[in-house]
């Protein structure tokens, strides 16, 4: 039995382009691990010009630190994207689909004016469970 189950109840309005679920519940006992916002820097130090390059390596860093506490992409029940610039928006749909295709977390995504490096275009944390 999986530690978490979705909810979408109507008549509350399909999740935006089916990429995230209205409501997350884990089970008791589950382990959490809340991961701290992650940037689009390498761990060489090297950050992606664009918004697609930063989101991608953003999710591969928030992947490396679930894969240090031995859980996946699929664990994740709740994810929050900052990004600071609107026009980003339809580039995070497309690179959540590239690479969290099936994940439906529940989801907060805020525009935001800035973050710690004026660099960076986006930050993304999560909360994920499992066995």
């Amino acid at each position: 039995m999986s530690v978490s189950r979705r909810h979408d109840p109507f008549p509350v309005k399909d999740p935006y382009h089916g990429i995230y679920a209205h409501g997350v519940e884990t089970r008791a006992g589950a382990r959490m691990l809340h991961v701290s916002g992650q940037v689009g820097e390498s761990p060489e130090g090297v950050l992606a010009p664009d918004f697609a390059g930063q989101c991608r390596q953003a999710l591969l860093n928030l992947e490396s630190v679930l894969r240090a506490a031995s859980m996946s992409f699929r664990d994740i029940v709740k994810m929050t994207f900052f990004l600071v610039r609107r026009e980003d928006l339809d580039t995070l749909v497309a690179v959540r689909k590239e690479m969290l295709d099936g994940i439906r977390p529940a989801v907060t995504t805020l525009f935001i004016s800035g973050l710690v490096s004026p660099a960076w275009l986006v930050e993304i944390e999560a909360t994920a469970c499992a066995e």
